[in-house]
C-alpha cells in the first residue's frame, strides 16, 4: 500500500467518524444534562460540562473510527492484507483453460 493510499484510507475512516461523532453528541446531549451525569458507583462526574461534552466527543469519534477501521480491514484482499504483488492472471495457466465436454 503506498502513503497516499494509506493517507486515503484513513482520511475515509477519519472524515465520516469526525462528522458522526459531532452528529451523535448532539443527539446524546439533547437528552442528557452532563451535570446530572454519574459514575457506575453513584458518585456524581466532577467535570464541568464542557469536559463532559469534550470527553464524550473524543469517545464518540474513537468508537466510530474503530468500526470505520474494522470495515476497510474487511474489505482487503488477501493479497493487500498479506502486502503481495498484484498477479497478471492465475499463477497456474491450465487453471483458466475451459474444462472439455469429454468428461461427462
Amino acid at each position: 500500500m503506498t502513503p497516499s493510499t494509506f493517507r486515503q484510507r484513513v482520511m475515509a475512516i477519519l472524515w465520516p467518524a469526525f462528522l458522526m461523532a459531532g452528529v451523535l453528541e448532539m443527539l446524546v446531549f439533547a437528552m442528557v444534562d452532563p451535570t446530572q451525569l454519574h459514575w457506575f458507583g453513584s458518585a456524581p462526574v466532577e467535570l464541568p460540562p464542557a469536559g463532559v461534552y469534550t470527553m464524550a466527543f473524543f469517545v464518540f469519534w474513537a468508537a466510530i473510527s474503530t468500526s470505520g477501521a474494522l470495515t476497510q480491514l474487511l474489505e482487503l484482499s488477501p493479497g493487500e492484507l498479506n502486502h503481495q504483488a498484484p498477479t497478471k492472471g492465475p499463477a497456474d495457466p491450465s487453471a483458466a483453460a475451459p474444462l472439455s465436454n469429454s468428461r461427462r
